[in-house]
């Protein structure tokens, strides 16, 4: 039901948005039944569906490994008829190694077999196969399946778990979201990316993150990547010393920022409501929902049963949030809402901010296209 399988599908719907956007039709969710040539073209036979008729069809479902050879050979296979091999890259059978797409690794981040058909795992077995066949001892220590992809004009990265799979091998996972401009937002041509970053909760353990974006999502996919390798805290992200000139970060680079919004959850000064909740929430007047944005951001579109207080104006207007409710609050991008969560924890509320701000709302449930600018405060530049 989603593009790049990889990704939550969270993350897919803005790779979903810029697809569409440059008018890709997508029949998402419809089983294929087959295909028959006809005069001009391929009919493709769709289950429930009428057929749809067309010049080319690309198969590109996913890597089956071919291991036939090491079959007939008499060697151990794994998942999907892959090949086992220890970390030394050798079979089953002494002496006999393997390498590359057609093997059974582990996953790095949870030791759990898996298949990782990348270039980059595969040229590094070579290696490893290499020096143990001329009397080394190398040994290769799992993969990340670390991975990027142009979509059009946008970049889409992945490194380790997605928070659906991380939860689906056990793990209580939790992510942050967040939308980081790719440089300081006063230095002309920054763009906007989205970042989820995903953590496990009370070891925070670093597990895995997504960026989908138009500049700078390879350079930060990459450094999470390192960042998880290293075995480090989610709450360490926001020690690392990045490099920074406005042209290229800001003084908080986006990494620092995922590592900040974690270690405030760990603190207790931040505390979330995600997506999933939506639907959940209360519209009875039990709990108060609250959009900070401006007047003008709100009237655009807004979530069904939230009141407008702009956060420039909520120190004034305390005396109609009323007091002894948890108080549910969302902007933007997540900012505006943190500083209001913040003013109503001082106050004596229980606040809880939106991840990933209505901006990451509004691309997953409505289809909307990620911005590509933004102000520092978040504001679409769209919208003034």
């Amino acid at each position: 039901r989603q593009l790049l399988a990889p990704f939550d599908a969270d993350m897919a719907a803005f790779i979903h948005a810029e697809m569409r956007k440059h008018g890709v039709k997508l029949a998402l969710g419809r089983m294929v039944k087959g295909f028959e040539e006809k005069e001009g073209g391929v009919e493709v036979l769709l289950e429930n569906a009428a057929p749809l008729h067309t010049d080319l069809v690309v198969l590109a479902i996913g890597v089956t490994p071919e291991s036939s050879l090491a079959k007939d050979a008499g060697l151990a296979l794994g998942l999907r008829g892959s090949i086992l091999v220890n970390d030394r890259m050798e079979t089953s059978v002494p002496d006999i190694y393997a390498v590359g797409d057609a093997v059974q690794v582990k996953n790095y981040v949870t030791g759990e077999d898996a298949l990782i058909a990348l270039a980059g795992p595969a040229n590094k077995q070579g290696r490893i196969a290499a020096d143990n066949i001329c009397g080394g001892d190398s040994r290769y220590q799992g993969g990340l399946g670390s991975s990027v992809i142009k979509v059009f004009d946008m970049t889409a990265a992945i490194t380790g778990m997605n928070e659906t799979n991380a939860r689906s091998s056990g793990l209580d996972a939790e992510a942050v979201i967040l939308s980081p401009m790719s440089h300081a937002g006063y230095y002309p041509g920054g763009r906007v990316m989205t970042m989820k970053v995903v953590f496990e909760k009370g070891t925070y353990r670093l597990l895995g993150a997504q960026i989908v974006g138009y500049e700078g999502v390879d350079k930060r996919i990459d450094v999470l990547a390192t960042a998880i390798y290293a075995g480090m805290k989610a709450t360490q992200l926001k020690d690392l010393d990045l490099a920074y000139a406005p042209p290229y970060s800001s003084a908080k680079d986006p990494v620092n920022m995922a590592g900040f919004m974690i270690d405030n959850i760990a603190r207790g000064t931040l505390r979330q409501w995600r997506l999933e909740d939506e639907a959940t929430l209360p519209r009875d007047g039990s709990v108060t929902l609250l959009d900070t944005r401006t007047e003008g951001e709100y009237a655009r579109g807004h979530i069904e049963g939230f009141r407008n207080i702009p956060v420039d104006e909520l120190r004034d207007r305390l005396d109609e949030v009323e007091k002894g409710k948890p108080v549910y609050v969302i902007c933007q991008s997540g900012l505006r809402s943190y500083i209001a969560s913040r003013i109503l924890e001082g106050n004596g509320y229980e606040a809880y901010n939106f991840a990933g701000g209505f901006r990451f709302y509004d691309a997953v449930m409505n289809d909307r296209a990620l911005i590509e600018t933004a102000y520092a405060c978040g504001m679409d530049k769209s919208d003034v």
